[in-house]
């Protein structure tokens, strides 16, 4: 029997960082309550932790402000990182020689509910 939960959400496009490097931090805090989360990213020294924190900050604020839920009870739902779009660009060497750079880009999304209101 499935329950309704009210899911908050946040997106940031277009965020420079692999998806691959993304995914590694976002392992850490999957189902994490937010208080919790926001520590674990707090301390971590990656680049993707600063990016997630931003976007859970985000989602925090938008169930606050939107939905009006209780920060405290709140926890991560759902957290994806996808592929974005690919920059690519040329990096020129001698005797006319030419070799590709590709600049990744991902999308992370994040859904933050209310605990008890949870998938059983």
């Amino acid at each position: 029997m499935s329950v309704d939960v009210k899911t908050t959400r946040a997106l940031a496009k277009n965020a420079s960082l692999s998806a691959q490097k993304g995914r590694l931090v976002a392992d850490l805090i999957r189902g994490l309550p937010v208080e919790s989360a926001l520590e674990r990213l707090h301390f971590s020294r990656k680049k993707a932790a600063e990016i997630i924190k931003k976007v859970l900050n985000s989602a925090i604020a938008n169930a606050e402000n939107n939905d009006g839920a209780d920060i405290d009870r709140l926890m991560i739902c759902r957290i994806e990182v996808t592929d974005g779009v690919h920059l690519k660009r040329m990096r020129f060497g001698a005797r006319g020689r030419a070799s590709r750079i590709v600049k990744r880009r991902c999308h992370v999304l994040l859904e933050v509910c209310e605990k008890g209101k949870g998938r059983k």
